[in-house]
């Protein structure tokens, strides 16, 4: 994975990069890449689970990161297992997905860190209104003090941790996303060593360094001119990767700082080339407000191609004929990013990944989540807290109270 940068900043920091080496000793999330499965993979493999089904109960970093993985390889790989994620509490989303298993052979696996989530706790209080749950059917994930583990232990359920300090968002690659990937057939040891080759190429001062520190350098020092970001995905693959990326820079971003003010960076998931014929005039001619970071595939490693039909009153297409759809989504994204480029005011970087890989979608992965904890230090904020969440949470409690 390379990321190619279009803009200028100023020299590095020393001391953003020191707090972050002190904060990784505290929050659990940055030493996930180091961690050995062995344990954990020794674990599921004794309960040989025969249900090709998994249906995801969580909602938020308890399901989006986890998604994110598995909608990027899911397209190209053939998996042992169909993974669901149930995370809306829409009353049409739950009965649609359910047409799609047999609840009486599927694995649900019910994530909260909290254990008291009210949109999971309530789509699993209706799957045990569907089907009964046992150790050959349910796992929990979530803090071990936990009201949801107090629960899978009463009942005898099968239990997997949460550390307490690791957050919800930036947990996918601990138990929350390693049970139900690798229950899917994923191998999650080159997911890890993809993240771990970024962390130690940042730890280390190397290349990945360099990059994360110029780019949430420059996004913190233009954060009231360039208050948007918007990531250009060329692959529908890349759509969970999107949502996830929205959640973690949303929810970890938008804070107020240590002087009272509101911070906020707003960020955009696209994905080309549909958004092509949408948002992107926005970006073309609409107000100078925004960022764009492309990331494209170079390698989709697929041969179907444009077959060679000429359409009457269309000639000019001809020139499509015999095209690899891989090549022209690719061509599309270059012309694209340089359509942009070329505007001189709109700050573009690029970032390719190798191919559709665990090993690639791991670096990508650990990629954001350091960049979100880089800008966060340069603005001045909690990227870990969201009392702008809880509000909320609050008053719905209140209202089901009345």
């Amino acid at each position: 994975m390379i990321n190619k940068q279009y803009f200028n900043t100023f020299a590095t920091e020393d001391k953003i990069f020191e707090a972050i080496k002190q904060e990784s000793k505290s929050r659990g999330y940055y030493t996930l890449p180091l961690q050995d499965c062995m344990d954990l993979k020794q674990k599921l493999d004794t309960l040989n689970f025969r249900q090709k089904d998994i249906a995801v109960l969580g909602i938020g970093g308890s399901s989006l990161g986890t998604y994110a993985i598995y909608d990027f390889l899911s397209h190209s790989k053939s998996l042992e297992k169909r993974v669901h994620f149930f995370e809306s509490t829409d009353p049409l989303s739950i009965e649609s997905k359910l047409s799609e298993l047999d609840v009486n052979n599927t694995l649900f696996i019910v994530i909260s860190k909290s254990g008291t989530t009210v949109e999971t706790i309530a789509i699993f209080k209706y799957m045990l209104s569907l089907t009964e749950m046992n150790r050959d059917n349910c796992i929990v994930i979530s803090e071990n003090d936990s009201p949801l583990n107090e629960f899978a232990t009463v009942n005898e359920l099968l239990f997997f941790e949460i550390p307490k300090n690791v957050g919800g968002r930036f947990s996918v690659l601990s138990t929350v996303g390693l049970v139900p990937l690798y229950l899917a057939g994923i191998d999650i040891d080159k997911i890890l060593a993809g993240a771990k080759e970024v962390y130690n190429s940042f730890f280390e001062k190397e290349h990945y360094y360099d990059i994360l520190i110029k780019k949430a350098k420059f996004i913190a020092e233009n954060k009231d001119r360039y208050n948007i970001n918007a990531v250009f995905s060329y692959s529908t693959m890349l759509d969970g990767f999107n949502k996830w990326y929205i959640q973690l820079w949303g929810e970890s971003l938008g804070k107020i700082d240590l002087e009272g003010s509101n911070q906020g960076l707003t960020p955009i998931g696209l994905i080309g080339p549909v958004d092509q014929h949408s948002f992107l005039q926005l970006i073309v001619e609409g107000r100078r407000d925004k960022t764009v970071t492309f990331i494209k595939i170079k390698d989709f490693n697929l041969d179907t191609k444009i077959p060679d039909i000429k359409l009457k009153c269309m000639q000019g297409l001809n020139i499509i004929n015999g095209v690899k759809f891989s090549e022209l989504i690719n061509l599309q994204a270059a012309s694209t990013i340089e359509s942009v480029q070329n505007l001189k005011d709109v700050p573009v970087d690029v970032i390719e990944i190798e191919e559709v890989s665990e090993y690639e979608i791991g670096k990508l992965i650990f990629f954001y989540e350091l960049l979100t904890s880089l800008v966060a230090k340069y603005i001045g904020i909690d990227a870990y807290d969201q009392p702008g969440v809880e509000f909320g949470k609050k008053i719905l409690k209140k209202k089901l109270s009345i």
